[in-house]
């Protein structure tokens, strides 16, 4: 699923130079429609423990009438895409939201209750006092509904979901991003850290709508560097799984 996102690319994304816009389009085409914007995927990440469990990092745009519907392509086709794999949402144990926007938080919960009922759901505190003092139809149609089901966990910090899979704070795109770091920091899961591959060829390269755009690019290129050798799995690029 992709949404074409209509705004000048060097007024989303300022800092990268032309070469560099050049060089993204010639290496990653399916980023960028047949007018040069940007296409901009949504996809969510289920993860299976050796131990046992299932984790699912991001609930993605969510139904209809969700929180992402005034701007994203809803209905979203998450629970259809698990079905297709022999996972119902009574399965899921664990749900990562890297933070709370509408694109990564809207498909937790569906008619006012959560769409994985047997879920715990993961936000890092920074991130939900951050929205708690903003207000806004994600905190009205996502947070309210999981804390009145019992069903939402504030984390500080890192935490350890299972053997060999952790939380880890990523801090810039909101005060309480987090992404998942899966063995040997051998794949992180990593929420918007990185939105458009111009981040991967120039983790500088910050983003218009970060909250804080130079922590984020400190948090990324950080992460990349820890990363090397490993994969990289993100929501918005063309391919969800990058060699970094």
């Amino acid at each position: 699923m992709g949404e074409a996102i209509r705004r000048p690319l060097d007024e989303l994304f300022p800092g990268a130079a032309p070469e560099l816009w050049d060089r993204v389009r010639a290496a990653e085409p399916d980023a960028f429609g047949p007018a040069g914007e940007w296409v901009l995927r949504f996809h969510c990440f289920l993860l299976r423990p050796p131990g046992g469990g299932t984790v699912l990092v991001d609930t993605g745009i969510g139904p209809e009438h969700s929180p992402a519907a005034s701007w994203a392509p809803v209905p979203g086709r998450l629970v259809a895409a698990l079905a297709e794999i022999g996972v119902a949402p009574e399965d899921v144990g664990t749900v990562v939201l890297t933070h709370l926007h509408s694109d990564h938080a809207g498909g937790a919960v569906a008619d006012g209750v959560p769409v994985f009922p047997n879920a715990r759901h993961l936000v890092q505190e920074r991130e939900l006092s951050w929205l708690d003092a903003a207000g806004g139809p994600v905190l009205d149609g996502v947070v309210r509904p999981l804390r009145e089901a019992g069903a939402l966990d504030a984390v500080a910090g890192g935490t350890v979901l299972a053997p060999g899979v952790r939380v880890l704070p990523t801090p810039g795109h909101t005060p309480g991003h987090q992404s998942v770091l899966v063995g040997d920091d051998e794949l992180l899961v990593a929420g918007d850290l990185v939105l458009h591959p111009v981040q991967l060829a120039d983790p500088a390269v910050t983003y218009l709508y970060d909250e804080d755009p130079a922590e984020a690019a400190a948090t990324r290129a950080g992460l990349l560097a820890r990363l090397g050798g490993g994969v990289l799995a993100a929501p918005h690029l063309p391919r969800p799984f990058v060699d970094v």
